[in-house]
């Protein structure tokens, strides 16, 4: 099987290959592509990936082409990380809205729009491109973020897509450690939008059946995983789940703010990191995966990549996978077409969500809302205008008035007009 990954030059690569030589029985790939504009980087990169491959007796070869169609070619499955404007734009991603007293970050709020303008008609032209050359049986795995509206624009495009965040596999190792069983058998009742999600349970299995630890995660062990989290315990037991990480940029909004304000934005601690591991990459000596690689960011992404890939391209039983996938009536408070992030069945027909309990309205709110923003800075995306760019932001929970939404989506503008061709027609 050929395996192509375009945005092969990432430092994240690496981890995605790790995990590929640590599955040689599960996923049969026999040739690796990274596809990437940056010769440089791609070249360093994908020599310490062979020699990753090497060191761990897996016998697939890996390729380096900046022609995504030679890449693509032949192609199974093509997983999609990338980054357009590199660590300058999501350094602006991570600043500009300051200006209004609003949050900065990469993925969602102003900056996530931001990060949605750039990369949705990239990523839509790579697709088209990929279907030419590869076929229209092939898969496309999204880990590019906005991982929610970029999957959306891929699946109302017409292409086989599943779109993949590192979050769900992130807590179900954490939680694993705690309860100290096999990974396989901890599952989540993990709901919400990507970014945007919840644990209402941890089902772990046991010789007698299964057990939703949940009231232990928050008893035991509340302290710990409020620490990781960055939510107080007491409000976690009071809602009874567990948010992901990324809900501190709307309960703890203020405090965040005032945090982002004082501290060097993640883009300048993400660029001393890469600099470091390309260095450690282009050491002919350096054979497994650097310790510091961990500091990138991504954790157990390989693990997910590698085990989707698999479901979508083995042939084999369906398997079950926190993905972000069509509604399609799972979630009966949203549209179809709505793009969630909840354990799916996967196959080689691709994902369908799993059955849904009701969703509680302390959660459905905030879903609901966040999912108005992201049809609307799809639409943003796709026709450009500075309207559309304003009534997205004016749309979104951490920013909802008017007089920033028109101030943010001016600075937006001007800080990406090089990757917004229609900001200057």
């Amino acid at each position: 099987m050929r395996l192509t990954v375009v945005g092969g030059g990432s430092t994240y690569t690496p981890e995605l290959v790790d995990g590929i030589a640590g599955r040689r029985a599960s996923l049969d790939v026999d040739e690796i592509v990274l596809v990437d504009p940056d010769t440089h980087r791609l070249r360093i990169v994908g020599d310490f990936c062979q020699r990753l491959l090497q060191h761990a007796g897996h016998p697939a070869k890996v390729l380096t082409t900046s022609s995504l169609e030679q890449g693509a070619e032949g192609a199974s499955a093509v997983l999609l990380q990338l980054r357009v404007g590199g660590q300058k734009a999501r350094r602006s991603d991570e600043t500009f809205p300051h200006a209004c007293g609003c949050i900065g970050q990469e993925t969602t709020g102003a900056g996530g729009l931001a990060k949605a303008l750039r990369t949705v008609p990239v990523v839509l032209d790579i697709a088209e491109r990929v279907r030419r050359v590869a076929g229209e049986d092939t898969w496309i795995v999204n880990f590019t973020n906005p991982v929610g509206i970029v999957t959306r624009a891929l699946l109302q495009a017409g292409h086989r897509a599943v779109g993949l965040c590192n979050v769900a596999i992130g807590l179900q190792r954490k939680f694993a450690k705690l309860f100290n069983v096999d990974t396989n058998a901890v599952r989540l009742d993990h709901i919400g939008l990507n970014h945007l999600t919840w644990e209402r349970g941890v089902h772990v299995s046991t010789p007698d059946g299964s057990v939703d630890r949940l009231p232990d995660l928050l008893g035991g062990f509340g302290d710990e995983v409020a620490a990781e989290l960055g939510a107080p315990v007491d409000w976690m037991r009071r809602m009874n789940a567990i948010p992901s990480y990324y809900l501190k940029y709307y309960y703890a909004h203020d405090e965040v703010l005032a945090d982002q304000l004082e501290s060097p934005p993640r883009a300048d601690v993400v660029i001393e990191v890469e600099n470091e591991l390309l260095k450690l990459y282009a050491d002919p000596s350096v054979v497994t995966k650097p310790e510091s690689l961990a500091k990138r960011g991504g954790a157990y992404y390989s693990e997910a990549a590698v085990q989707l890939v698999h479901a979508l391209t083995g042939g084999g039983q369906p398997e079950e996978h926190v993905v972000n996938v069509r509604n399609n009536g799972a979630m009966p408070f949203l549209p179809d077409d709505a793009v969630i992030e909840v354990p799916a069945t996967v196959d080689g027909e691709g994902a369908v969500a799993l059955p849904i309990k009701p969703v509680e309205p302390r959660f459905s709110g905030l879903i609901s809302h966040v999912t108005a923003y992201e049809y609307l800075a799809l639409e943003a995306a796709l026709h450009g205008g500075r309207d559309r760019v304003a009534d997205a932001l004016l749309a979104h929970p951490l920013i909802g008035q008017y007089k920033f939404a028109d101030r943010l989506a001016d600075d937006l503008i001007a800080a990406n007009r090089a990757d917004l061709p229609w900001a200057n027609a």
